[in-house]
């Protein structure tokens, strides 16, 4: 993989793009597509982002987010455009798996695939160009950076900043993570110097939910979590059946594990859902505890060090089961 400035110059010729990202979009997946979607577009490119599967209601508002092709509707129309396209942008994602059923597709793709993304372990084979920096707070962050190295940093509008902010902000916890360097708050001022209402931001994102979800997160809080005091870790443990009762939709229980930190004491969270083909597993730590390797160890996942994903096939008792039982590997460095 070449890195990154190596494509800069190839900017200056109008081509087909296709940007995509991970499945079920989150604000930084879709805020860095959509930034870099209009970045592209104004320099003269034909530009299509595809996203694997569908995403949360309350990011349609995001300038362009209409546009968006959606691949588990779209198959055939999803793979004409990634056949016929010149560029292919892998944002916020490290490895082709974490495009669902798209990977095939991508593998396949003749184009010239470039990366931008800050998780763990890249599948650097996979890309003729990139840049991956783990220290880098979100992938939003990362196309400001590529727009501003670029040789066409005058292009930044307000358009742009909107979508990217909304990544850097939902990525960092609203600017309270490590990850919120000094850098980030220089790129916020930029974007407030260009316009930015940043107070709309948050309204679209956090005051938006419809009644049901938190219905579901009162439910999840009261009857699914269970705090494990000897291991300082947190559990929430959330069954088919309370998806079906609370109608959750996309995106409804996004941010549900952070909660689990802000017990006094815990130094690991983690939540499973039960879905229809998988059990889904998310993971938050403080106080140095590696839930990236963690999660790729036990679960088939990654990410980062203290937020990473993973899966499982076992049925939700069986996946529970044993992650009680890995727990008890990491007892020393939990204490």
């Amino acid at each position: 993989m070449q890195s990154i400035d190596q494509f800069f110059p190839l900017l200056a010729t109008p081509q087909k793009a296709v940007i995509t990202m991970h499945q079920k979009p989150d604000g930084d997946a879709m805020g860095s597509a959509l930034g870099l979607y209009h970045f592209l577009q104004a320099l003269g490119h034909e530009v299509t982002v595809i996203s694997p599967t569908n995403w949360a209601s309350f990011l349609n508002w995001l300038p362009g987010c209409d546009k968006v092709v959606d691949y588990e509707t779209n198959r055939e129309k999803s793979a004409q455009i990634v056949n016929a396209t010149d560029w292919l942008f892998c944002l916020d994602f490290n490895v082709l798996h974490r495009t669902k059923n798209m990977e095939q597709l991508l593998t396949q793709a003749s184009c010239t695939k470039i990366l931008i993304d800050h998780h763990q372990q890249p599948q650097e084979e996979a890309f003729q160009y990139g840049v991956s920096n783990t220290a880098k707070s979100s992938t939003c962050e990362m196309v400001y950076d590529f727009i501003a190295a670029s040789g066409y940093a005058d292009k930044l509008d307000i358009t742009m900043a909107t979508c990217l902010y909304t990544g850097i902000m939902t990525d960092t916890g609203s600017f309270r993570f490590p990850a919120t360097s000094a850098h980030v708050h220089r790129v916020i001022a930029h974007f407030k110097d260009l316009g930015l209402e940043h107070t709309l931001i948050h309204q679209y994102i956090y005051d938006s939910s419809l009644e049901t979800r938190l219905r579901l997160l009162g439910n999840t809080l009261l009857n699914r979590m269970e705090v494990l005091y000897e291991y300082n870790t947190a559990i929430m443990v959330v069954p088919k059946s309370d998806l079906l009762r609370f109608d959750a939709k996309t995106g409804d229980t996004e941010g549900l594990v952070n909660y689990l930190l802000s017990i006094q004491g815990i130094k690991l969270g983690a939540l499973v859902i039960d879905r229809d083909e998988e059990r889904k597993w998310s993971f938050r730590s403080k106080d140095g505890f590696d839930v990236n390797a963690f999660a790729r160890e036990h679960f088939e996942g990654g990410g980062h060090k203290n937020a990473a994903g993973g899966r499982s096939s076992d049925s939700l008792d069986q996946t529970v089961r044993k992650f009680k039982q890995v727990l008890q590997q990491y007892e020393a460095q939990l204490q």
